[in-house]
């Protein structure tokens, strides 16, 4: 424990922004480093509980005592072992993961907690600064090769974990540079693609292999990747979007949100967008959809120039504190003002579309749209939807972004090619214990196996199918289980 006292003697504190108006007139990252001295004081929070919960809050089982104990001694090789010793990509993580952790910290109890995520950004950027960041293939292989589909982060992290263990791995990626959702998905000013690439050098140089606009089912067959394989990790992530089939979805200016800001993504990094353009410039925008994405979308508009923004969610809008159906540590469903939304944008909750409006070209000129109502369950969960009479309304826009989430991985291609089946859920059917699909060799990890969910369960999703694969393979595997602590005091 770092300061026994630090919790007391000092308050959560985040890292300062660029303001507004001038981060909305580039694409860059606006979120600031702390000072040597402010670090110090945020590792000093923590409290090193007896039962620390942010183990069990992190999917990755992060061991976040003891390196915000090696932070605040400003051991930086330590604190860099620790946490990457269970988080493959902590660059990633430190910049987009909404932290539940933060969640699970005891000290969030009654206090604010520790600022974990930007701790777990700065330990990370410090270790390439100090050139701790090496590449940790052993010298010895197994002879062993093994394809991952996709390069996502449950892909880069199986990757990641297979090329540790000595195996050769080959990543096939249908799109042009690797990264998936991170490189195409997420906004720059979250995320910027530099970081990524960072990355993918050192994966390079311990022996991945990366083949691009390589569509496995397509572009290669789906057999000859299985046969000329020892196994194969699908990680093709949940891509269909969920769609708004209402009158007039077929007029020019209904876009899914993902096609909007996958071309933006591309014009930041000087690559040509074979398709009609996406632009929310001189447009009255709607975002239809509350979450991370529709609020990618906000950022992105303000920085095209969009004329007015708003953001539509049918649900009701969440609390701002925890509620007795959301008790620490769960991690719970609060209002979350990100700061896209900080930027500019009219947010309405209990408001649901019913039909675009278009004019005599075909062009979206307005949404038609009702208020709704929600009555909860006992367990405050919403389950009932009542319309509010006379509340129908027409609202002038010319472009509109559906980001209501994703439905399933896409199935044409290597799913239907390779017979794989299909959970209740749709996705790929795979248990937890083994991840393994019905087809010999074949392993599933990420959104294409459990469902749209974070990128950091992603890469738990990756190291762990890897560890199965390497035992699959080997009669044992090398690699680290979910159970971090039993890890930690094996290694440290």
């Amino acid at each position: 424990m770092g300061k026994p006292t630090g919790f007391q003697e000092f308050n959560r504190e985040l890292p300062s922004k660029t303001p507004v108006a001038e981060r909305v007139k580039n694409y860059n990252e606006f979120v600031h480093s702390y000072s040597d001295e402010k670090l110090n004081q945020q590792s000093a929070r923590c409290m090193n509980c007896g039962i620390p919960f942010c183990h069990s809050g992190c999917p990755l089982g992060n061991i976040i005592p003891e390196f915000n104990d090696a932070v605040y001694r400003k051991n930086w090789e330590e604190a860099y072992n620790i946490l990457s010793s269970t988080n493959n990509f902590p660059e990633f993580t430190g910049r987009i993961c909404p932290a539940p952790c933060e969640s699970a910290c005891v000290l969030g109890i009654n206090k604010p907690a520790v600022a974990i995520e930007e701790i777990e950004k700065h330990i990370i950027e410090i270790a390439y600064s100090k050139n701790l960041v090496q590449p940790t293939a052993p010298l010895v292989k197994t002879g062993k090769s093994i394809a991952v589909v996709g390069s996502g982060p449950a892909g880069l992290a199986a990757a990641a974990q297979l090329v540790k263990a000595g195996h050769a791995v080959t990543v096939y990626e249908r799109d042009d540079r690797a990264g998936g959702l991170l490189r195409y998905g997420i906004p720059d000013f979250k995320l910027e693609k530099w970081v990524v690439d960072r990355r993918i050098e050192v994966m390079e140089k311990d022996g991945v292999e990366f083949k691009y606009n390589t569509e496995v089912g397509k572009d290669i067959s789906a057999d000859e990747v299985v046969r000329s394989n020892d196994a194969v990790i699908i990680a093709g992530g949940s891509t269909i979007p969920r769609n708004l089939n209402i009158p007039g979805r077929e007029l020019k200016g209904v876009y899914f949100a993902m096609d909007f800001l996958k071309q933006q993504n591309k014009r930041v990094s000087n690559i040509d967008v074979n398709a009609d353009e996406i632009l929310a410039t001189g447009k009255d925008v709607i975002v239809i959809g509350g979450g991370d994405t529709g609020s990618d979308c906000v950022g992105t508009s303000n920085r095209q120039g969009a004329s007015s923004i708003r953001q539509f969610e049918v649900m009701m809008q969440p609390p701002e504190q925890r509620t007795p159906h959301m008790p620490w540590p769960t991690y719970p469903m609060l209002l979350k003002t990100t700061s896209s939304h900080e930027e500019g944008a009219d947010r309405h909750w209990g408001i649901e579309t019913i039909e675009f409006l278009g004019d005599a070209e075909g062009n979206l000129r307005a949404l038609k749209v009702i208020d709704v109502s929600w009555e909860n369950d006992v367990m405050g969960r919403p389950v009932t939807k009542t319309i509010k009479e006379g509340s129908e309304r027409e609202i002038p826009c010319q472009r509109v972004f559906l980001a209501m989430g994703f439905l399933n991985p896409q199935y044409d291609g290597m799913i239907e090619s390779l017979g794989i089946e299909l959970d209740q859920r749709k996705n790929v059917k795979a248990t937890e214990a083994a991840y393994r699909t019905n087809v010999s060799k074949v392993f599933a990890a990420g959104d294409m196996r459990r469902g749209q969910s974070l990128v950091v369960w992603a890469i738990s999703e990756g190291r762990e199918a890897a560890r199965r694969v390497d035992e699959f393979l080997m009669g044992h595997s090398i690699l680290e289980s979910k159970d971090a602590v039993n890890q930690f005091e094996q290694v440290f």
